[in-house]
């Protein structure tokens, strides 16, 4: 082992790795990190070397982390081809028919949060949703007089509850990951926040809806999207069975890799009810599916003759993004988030075995004196690092490797840290312009920062999480044998890495 590596030396670690990202995700490459993250790492590897810290050391460091993330990579390989079955199926085409016929101008926002949080639960992506649900609600929104930006914001609210709470997403298979949780633990502790937070929302939608809800309704855009749903899938009640299995064994704790995996099987009897075939199953398995809105497209003026060119065009428009949602990338799909999981994960070994990130973390820690300014320092945190890092994924590694040690030793259990993480993390992603998340949602839903006060959800799940820490509700404590493992897995994770630099 090396000496200790003075804080200056810490400080510019993390303004490189800063600056890289900066660079990587908004300048250069529009929204690639993986080199931002390996060049950071192999500058904290030189710092390291310049400490007398030795290679084999922070090869094990790297190895311990990556090895951290396993499950969650894992999970992320077989969510893909189960979102893949579940499209190709019908599955979740069935589960947007179904939600966008209950629509309802005087419950039009309840309406929108609730069929968006239906869509994105099913996907695991907020973004998928915002990109196709999102859009046509804006112009279901606009019809019965709705302001754009207060309907972006009950999408968004919807969208990020159901990638929130989604076992298919990759941010709540991230976050547990990144703490030392489990999945479905995860998910469960997510409710008392979350659930709250939504409970709210939805009441705060069913007021601003009476407020602004016209009298009549334009039903060209719901039409449209039931059309192509019911031209292009076969849809029925019986196509919601592969959900509600996943749900039931989330409530019943099951373990999440061979549950996801079944539910994935479950989805290929429906893909033979569509008339897929058989010789394809692999293929969309491993490489996803599409869907063509070009024939659909292509007769718009047949559906709707009474509509102009601009109203056709802005139809197309909307059929592009709803054929992208109810396409998928199959296991292949989820390699750019578990390729940036490794790479954030070798910066994150590094910086966690030489104690950078501990001397970096013990300047808010002492701060920190009580569980709820615990709490409280975890979500701005993850607000900080999404402003400064551009990335939510990155707001969740990095302060969930700050903050685990923390509230290891303060025998709160990990799936306390994961929530906290998902509740600032996740939800504020879109709260900044240059943000990726931010980026994309102002670009999808073509509005300006006028719909953050609307994203109820989203504001309001961080001050609930708040509160939660002071007073201690929900808040798990570890029993003494749980801390004792702990202890014992970090001497092993310890007395590993001094075998390896003594090999």
């Amino acid at each position: 082992m090396g000496k200790k590596i003075p804080m200056w030396q810490c400080l510019i670690v993390f303004l490189c790795m800063v600056g890289l990202l900066v660079w990587g995700v908004v300048k250069d490459s529009g929204g690639e990190a993986h080199m931002a993250l390996l060049c950071a790492a192999a500058i904290a590897t030189i710092c390291a070397f310049a400490n007398g810290w030795k290679w084999a050391y922070l090869e094990a460091g790297i190895l311990a982390a990556i090895n951290r993330s396993m499950q969650a990579c894992l999970i992320l390989m077989i969510v893909g081809p189960m979102l893949a079955t579940w499209t190709a199926g019908g599955v979740v085409p069935s589960m947007m028919y179904y939600g966008i016929k209950v629509i309802s101008p005087k419950i039009f926002l309840f309406t929108a949060a609730l069929l968006c949080s239906i869509v994105s639960l099913a996907t695991g992506s907020s973004w998928s949703t915002a990109g196709s649900m999102g859009v046509a609600l804006i112009g279901v929104g606009t019809a019965l007089g709705f302001p754009a930006y207060m309907t972006a914001g009950a999408v968004v609210s919807g969208a990020y509850f159901g990638d929130k709470m989604s076992p298919l997403s990759d941010t709540t298979n991230l976050a547990p990951a990144v703490s030392g949780a489990t999945l479905f633990d995860h998910i469960r502790h997510m409710i008392y926040t979350t659930g709250v937070s939504l409970v709210i929302a939805l009441v705060v939608y069913l007021v601003l809806g009476f407020t602004h809800s016209g009298a009549t309704a334009d039903t060209t855009t719901i039409d449209l999207i039931l059309t192509f749903i019911s031209d292009n899938f076969k849809v029925g009640i019986i196509y919601l069975i592969p959900p509600i299995f996943v749900i039931a064994m989330v409530i019943l704790k099951a373990p999440a890799i061979p549950a996801l995996f079944i539910g994935a099987l479950l989805g290929v009897p429906y893909m033979i009810m569509q008339g897929v075939p058989v010789t394809d199953y692999f293929n969309i398995m491993n490489n996803g599916n599409e869907v063509d809105a070009s024939g659909t497209i292509e007769n718009l003026a047949g559906y709707f003759p009474s509509a102009s060119d601009a109203e056709l065009e802005n139809m197309g428009g909307i059929l592009d993004n709803l054929s992208g949602l109810l396409s998928s990338g199959g296991a292949q799909g989820m390699m750019w988030t578990i390729s940036l999981i490794i790479f954030a994960m070798c910066f994150g070994g590094v910086v966690d075995c030489t104690g950078i990130m501990a001397n970096l973390a013990s300047v808010i820690l002492n701060a920190a004196k009580t569980r709820g300014l615990l709490v409280t320092s975890v979500i701005f945190t993850c607000i900080l690092v999404n402003a400064i890092c551009c990335d939510q994924y990155l707001a969740i590694i990095l302060p969930g490797r700050i903050y685990k040690e923390t509230f290891e030793d303060r025998k709160l259990k990990a799936k306390n840290l994961s929530r906290c993480l998902e509740d600032s993390a996740t939800l504020t992603s879109n709260f900044f312009p240059w943000n990726t998340c931010g980026a994309t949602m102002r670009t999808f839903l073509g509005v300006n920062s006028a719909y953050i006060p609307f994203a109820v959800l989203n504001w309001v799940n961080p001050i609930v999480s708040i509160v939660y820490g002071f007073t201690g509700f929900t808040m798990e404590k570890m029993t003494d044998e749980e801390y004792e493992e702990i202890l014992k897995r970090r001497e092993q994770e310890k007395a590993e890495a001094m075998a390896l630099l003594n090999a």
